[in-house]
């Protein structure tokens, strides 16, 4: 493999991980290995850290291709519990609110779903890296400022019940580039005349790659130190 003309590998990222500590993990160990001091390294497409699951990993000459990476249509499976809302739509932040559930049903949910295909607007979170002013809106956030952040259009290819479990339900979603499911959450939990957030998220799926072709981010060590590297 030649890393410095470009290579594109698929990883799993571990929870608790940034997209960035699973980049600079991945540089630094392939900078020992080739026995250099820089290589470019890029990813097309951040998980949070409370997310798991396919992350593209581009390098040296390959990261031109990132772009067209990000375009590509993303699968995700998402837990949400209904009830509870955070300020950060997850875990990431203490529950701020709670709302009735009891008229919620397996129907009802399946039939409010059905309303976000489709090209749908959303506001992202205010935990999130969207710039207000030149500023992370997550910066505000932090400080404790209100900020608002402008709706995006976006497109929600096909969003499926696959667990109820009262009060959790279990969601597949295929979505276009800039959805945020944190915000798809909440915004679920509105449609339902309730409140809601994200509990659990996994990536399955970026375009043509799924999570089966993916190197584990924990072993990513063990997969360079194998390698067999073009210098």
């Amino acid at each position: 493999m030649d890393f410095i003309s470009g290579e594109v590998l698929c990883i799993n990222k571990p929870l608790n991980w940034t997209s960035f500590t699973l980049v600079r993990k991945l540089r630094n160990k392939l900078c020992r290995k080739l026995g250099i001091k820089k290589l470019k390294v890029g990813h097309a497409g951040t998980l949070d850290p409370l997310a798991t699951g396919v992350m593209i990993v581009c390098t040296g000459k390959k990261t031109k291709l990132i772009e067209s990476f990000q375009y590509q249509t993303k699968e995700y499976i998402a837990t949400i519990k209904l009830g509870e809302t955070t300020p950060s739509f997850d875990l990431e932040t203490a529950v701020d609110g709670v709302f009735p559930v009891e008229h919620i049903t397996q129907e009802l949910v399946e039939v409010k779903l059905k309303d976000f295909i489709g090209e749908i607007e959303q506001v992202p979170p205010t935990y999130s890296a969207c710039k207000v002013d030149g500023k992370r809106a997550y910066e505000f956030a932090r400080e404790g400022q209100d900020v608002e952040l402008k709706p995006k259009l976006l497109v929600i290819d096909e969003i499926e019940l696959l667990d109820y479990s009262f009060p959790e339900i279990r969601v597949r979603v295929v979505c276009s580039k800039g959805t945020y499911i944190r915000a798809l959450a909440r915004d679920i939990g509105v449609a339902l005349g309730s409140g809601a957030h994200l509990t659990a998220l996994e990536r399955t799926r970026i375009g043509e790659v799924t999570l089966d072709q993916c190197i584990e981010g924990s072993q990513i060590e063990e997969f360079v130190d194998a390698l067999i590297i073009d210098k």
